[in-house]
């Protein structure tokens, strides 16, 4: 069984000890280990910051975004492999896989092009000068430049391809170095994507390190120019804001958590947004068997659509064969881990205490594998009384579970969706333009995203679920309040920001500094 080494400082090291056991969620199997014992953190930021984002700065934005182009060309060769790791450590189907592996890749290309496009060398201009006095002989010219600092990027178990690039990906166009901390569960894709990386010689020394385990000292190690980024629970993320380099120290912290998503329908009279929502729902609730943070948790339809919405759901959902991934019947994986089917067999008999059942794929759904597995079929709740009903709008159940609920009018409808106090995104499904617009406006200041589907965009629109690195990524209160992606957006957490004050002349010099 293979150990997975940790590269830091230029070199590959294996952790002590025994370590943490990776397994294949459907056969049982054991895959690898990772350890991070032993490591010297400090030695490691240390290593990234001087060797790493030294030589990273000496490049144009241009350079390092041709740094990138390479890396997608790397990742594209051995696109098979990541296919099979997949399969085998995170129990997904092909399609599933697709939206990680081709995802991440999609992401890192979207960056290498934008980046191409960027004309400054070593910092980016905010704006234009302001002049702070008469005549303008004094002015202040805000600019962006990249952090000496190192990015510690913690990856959530979910998307270990995609929660990888969407965050290197500016990180490093911005010339900052980064240390990836893979969630132990699927390591294996994360540290092998990584190692091919490194071996084809891309990235100077230092720009690229991997650490898998619980390495100690992992963030009494950061200084107060470093960064965090975060994917996870919130409870974890409650736990890092505690900390004392980022709570004293001033370190950097974004955060992207679990939310309670949702999905609205209008108040059309036909069914043709009803027939989107219905695809909708089941495509979240099935993909990555629902193991996704904007997946959707909670559906709100008009009351007269109530008991017709959910026949049409659960119709589709009796048609998901759930199971070993390569069984080429099986339309939908496993969850990641034993542990994790555990907490979501907790959370499903929860809510059915306290919800009407209205699709039970614990009774409906074959599960196509062998004993022991982490599959878990998917359930559709009902609740008819989401005034009352506080824990419909506070537990996220992580996997394919979803919960239909009627509204009374528009109004009703936005006031239940904020009621999940901070969500990455809701999508409304409409062919009246009025209701759209109103739902966006309601919507934009509780959500990171509001994705406005209705006939004309059916086979255009890229899905609920999917966070596109065109568009802001992250969501309020809740969903952590962190933003990632939306473009050049993105590279703002990467760099400090600074109010040059001086004579025009000179700050006109800035552009070509």
């Amino acid at each position: 069984m293979t150990k997975l080494a940790n590269y830091t400082q230029g070199q590959w090291q294996e952790g002590k000890g025994p370590g943490s056991t990776l397994y294949d969620p459907v056969l049982g199997t054991e895959l690898a280990t990772v350890s991070a014992d032993g490591l010297d953190m400090a030695a490691c930021y240390d290593w990234a910051r001087k060797h790493g984002g030294t030589a990273l700065r000496a490049l144009s934005y241009a350079e390092r975004a041709d740094l990138l182009k390479q890396i997608v060309q790397v990742l594209q060769n051995n696109r098979d492999k990541y296919y099979d790791i997949s399969l085998q450590n995170s129990g997904t189907v092909q399609n599933d896989t697709a939206v990680d592996v081709d995802g991440a890749v999609y992401t890192l290309s979207y960056y290498a092009k934008l980046g191409g496009k960027i004309t400054g060398r070593h910092l980016r201009l905010d704006g234009e000068p302001e002049s702070l006095a008469r005549d303008n002989v004094f002015a202040s010219q805000h600019i962006h430049v990249p952090s000496r600092g190192v990015a510690l990027l913690i990856n959530a178990f979910n998307f270990p391809a995609w929660g990888l690039w969407e965050k290197a990906a500016p990180a490093l166009l911005s010339g900052v170095p980064i240390v990836v901390k893979p969630a132990s569960a699927t390591a294996w894709l994360t540290h092998e994507m990584v190692k091919d990386v490194i071996e084809a010689g891309i990235l100077p020394d230092g720009a690229l390190n991997i650490v898998c385990g619980r390495p100690e000292g992992m963030l009494e190690a950061l200084n107060g120019l470093d960064m965090v980024s975060f994917t996870g629970s919130a409870d974890t993320a409650a736990t890092l804001r505690g900390h004392p380099r980022l709570l004293h120290d001033g370190v950097r912290f974004n955060a992207e958590t679990d939310s309670v998503n949702s999905a609205i329908l209008g108040t059309d009279k036909d069914d043709a947004a009803a027939d989107l929502l219905v695809r909708e729902v089941v495509r979240e609730l099935t993909i990555k068997s629902g193991q996704k943070c904007t997946a959707i948790r909670r559906i709100f339809v008009p009351e007269a659509r109530y008991e017709s919405v959910a026949g049409a759901i659960a119709a589709k959902l009796k048609t998901i064969t759930v199971g070993d991934p390569r069984n080429p019947d099986v339309r939908m994986g496993s969850l990641v881990s034993l542990q994790q089917q555990k907490a979501i067999v907790s959370g499903i008999e929860q809510l059915a205490a306290h919800s009407d059942v209205l699709f039970d794929g614990r009774k409906e759904t074959t599960i196509q594998a062998q004993a022991g597995n982490a599959c878990v079929a998917p359930m559709l709740f009902g609740v008819k009384n989401p005034d009352t009903h506080k824990l419909v709008h506070e537990v996220e159940v992580f996997g394919p579970v979803a919960t239909l609920i009627p509204y009374r009018d528009a109004e009703h409808a936005f006031e239940l969706a904020r009621r999940g106090m901070g969500s990455l995104v809701a999508s409304v499904y409409s062919d009246d333009p009025e209701f759209m617009a109103l739902a966006a406006a309601r919507l934009a200041e509780s959500h990171g995203r509001v994705h406005l589907v209705d006939s004309a965009v059916a086979k255009a629109q890229t899905g609920h679920g999917n966070a596109m690195p065109q568009s802001n990524h992250g969501g309020p209160g809740r969903a952590g309040g962190g933003e990632e992606l939306g473009g050049l957006r993105a590279l703002k957490f990467y760099h400090r920001t600074a109010a040059v004050q001086g004579s025009p002349d000179i700050l006109d010099r800035l552009a070509g500094a």
